[in-house]
């Protein structure tokens, strides 16, 4: 993991979204979901939750899996943090949300996915809203599919409707109401 540590902005809120881990960019820009990820995950919540860049970041509170940068993996895109990398900065997705107590969270990608539904299709977890629970805070989760650029799921069928059912789920949310008019 390379240093410095991301995160987003000290924001109260009841929503969360958490991400898998900083790219190669966050670290010079501060700020996680800062690149061509973050470009696309903001344009789906201004095109379908009606909420621009700036204010997301002013009232979402944002997290992630792994804090620091993973680095490359052999083929030259970002590597996966290893299951004990994700061990060790799970206490800090722990107290956030004990902190926090979120009444909605959002996973980005099948990581952050799995850190609060057992592993399985993207198909069988986008579009839907799962009741979950970790650190002791229950919560609503609505997953997302990761906004990268190297991955087409969300560009085409089913994936593409799919990520529209999550998005209006989100929308829908009492949380992100309050969020938006808090």
């Amino acid at each position: 993991m390379h240093k410095p540590v991301i995160s987003g902005a000290p924001v109260l809120s009841k929503v969360l979204l958490v991400g898998q881990a900083p790219g190669v960019k966050e670290p010079i820009l501060g700020r996680p979901f800062a690149w061509t990820a973050g470009k696309t995950l903001f344009r789906w919540f201004s095109e379908q939750c009606g909420v621009d860049e700036a204010t997301f970041r002013s009232t979402v509170y944002m997290a992630a899996v792994c804090r620091c940068f993973p680095g490359k993996n052999a083929h030259g895109g970002d590597r996966v943090p290893a299951p004990a990398e994700i061990t060790e900065c799970g206490g800090w997705l722990d107290a956030e949300l004990r902190i926090l107590k979120p009444e909605l969270v959002i996973p980005v990608g099948k990581l952050a996915i799995a850190q609060f539904l057992p592993v399985g299709p993207l198909v069988e977890m986008i579009g839907k809203t799962f009741r979950a629970q970790r650190a002791g805070v229950a919560f609503d989760l609505v997953p997302l599919p990761h906004p990268s650029g190297a991955s087409p799921w969300h560009r085409t069928e089913p994936g593409r409707s799919l990520l529209h059912q999550a998005l209006g789920k989100i929308a829908q949310h009492p949380a992100w109401k309050q969020r938006v008019s808090g």
